[in-house]
């Protein structure tokens, strides 16, 4: 059976894997639509490997270079915001949803009103929307699955467990490029030095992210929300070899872990081909080569994104939308060198301060408009608060 699929966010690290796994069985898929930024030459050369119906670019500046790259193949062409909520809508078994940033929240809310199966890679939908996200899931029959490798991984060790019966989750972080560096060399981190991740092969933005734990942050608040468990059964530790990507603890006691590679296209192809496990090549683990696992105690002085994420978790609302719009924001400024890099979590900090008290996180509901307006206002709030240390 010939599945009809779409990757929302191709030219990216997740969209790339996804592309690669789709083209190595071409007869078994049928690709609606590919999405991409800036990167026009590389989504054009995926949509003709692919034989995709419609290529979008999310700019609409990136229209012409996109429509000369696809001449003459037939391929269909859109750019801009409002053609990737049209590309949504379009009819499609299953949706790779692996934009960056809050652009990935209407897309992935569009295409679960059509009933289909989300594979949600885009950490944002459920950090500043989860009960929206799950609400439109069982109103209209659609599935999520969880994309990030470590939810990938609780995912896989519920299977047929009672999440009553689950005492704790733990998620590991890499600790990322500066994992061995003391507090004081923090201080003077550069953009390049943040940019280099020693297991992982991602983008820019979210090696830095591990670098500062933000992504692990992220994913704190993704587990209580797509999980459904309290925030004091969630922990993180630092674990350098990236092998196990997540543990799920049980009331008798027992531990469940997830082990394997470094290497996204594990998690990919679950989700891609749920509930079916397959072959996925990716590299098999040698035990006895590995020989032991290390882990440590996140440090809660070099690592402040883990107790934001915890006020997030307590507090609800759309303080998502604010600690999200913040950490881009903040993460603008340090990849511009406005900032360094600990001052990004005081500027969150800030941010999630000033809107608890002058508006309140719970004092609107979560629709997509009033997470688009506290997105704006963090944002905003950030821009302030970003000045002050540049001066």
């Amino acid at each position: 059976m010939v599945r009809k699929v779409s990757i929302f966010g191709s030219t990216g690290s997740i969209g790339c894997n996804t592309v690669d796994l789709i083209l190595r069985h071409p007869d078994s898929y049928d690709v609606v639509v590919l999405t991409g930024g800036r990167n026009v030459t590389l989504l054009a050369q995926q949509a003709k490997a692919t034989g995709a119906g419609l290529a979008v670019t999310a700019f609409e500046d990136c229209y012409d270079p996109l429509a000369e790259a696809l001449e003459g193949s037939g391929i269909e062409i859109a750019a801009g915001p409002d053609a990737l909520i049209e590309a949504a809508d379009r009819p499609a078994d299953w949706i790779m949803s692996a934009i960056v940033g809050a652009a990935g929240l209407a897309p992935g809310l569009h295409a679960l009103r059509h009933g289909t199966t989300l594979a949600l890679a885009n950490k944002e939908s459920l950090v500043t929307a989860g009960p929206l996200m799950l609400f439109e899931a069982k109103k209209h029959g659609a599935t999520i699955i969880p994309v990030d490798s470590e939810h990938s991984a609780i995912f896989q060790a519920l299977v047929g467990e009672d999440i009553n019966a689950v005492e704790r989750i733990v998620i590991t972080a890499s600790g990322g490029a500066f994992r061995d560096w003391s507090l004081d060399r923090l201080k003077t981190a550069t953009l390049e030095q943040a940019s280099n991740h020693p297991n992982w092969d991602m983008g820019q933005r979210i090696t830095i992210d591990s670098a500062s734990l933000f992504n692990k942050a992220m994913e704190l608040i993704e587990t209580k929300e797509f999980f459904g468990v309290h925030p004091d059964q969630i922990e993180a530790v630092i674990h350098p070899q990236s092998l196990v990507h997540a543990l799920v603890g049980f009331t008798d006691g027992g531990l469940m872990a997830h082990l394997g590679p470094p290497d996204m296209r594990h998690a990919i192809g679950y989700a891609l081909h749920w509930p079916d496990r397959r072959h996925v090549p990716v590299d098999r683990l040698d035990l006895v080569q590995i020989g032991q696992l290390e882990f440590r105690a996140a440090d809660p002085d070099r690592y402040p994104a883990l107790a934001l994420s915890r006020f997030v978790m307590q507090t609800g609302g759309l303080s998502g939308a604010a600690f999200n719009g913040a950490k881009e924001a903040a993460l603008n400024a340090f990849i511009a060198g406005n900032i360094g890099f600990l001052e990004m979590a005081r500027v969150v900090e800030g941010v999630l301060e000033q809107i608890d008290a002058e508006n309140g996180h719970n004092s609107a509901m979560i629709t997509l408009d009033n997470v688009v307006q506290m997105d704006h206002l963090a944002r905003n709030s950030a821009a302030e608060i970003i000045r002050k240390i540049a001066r």
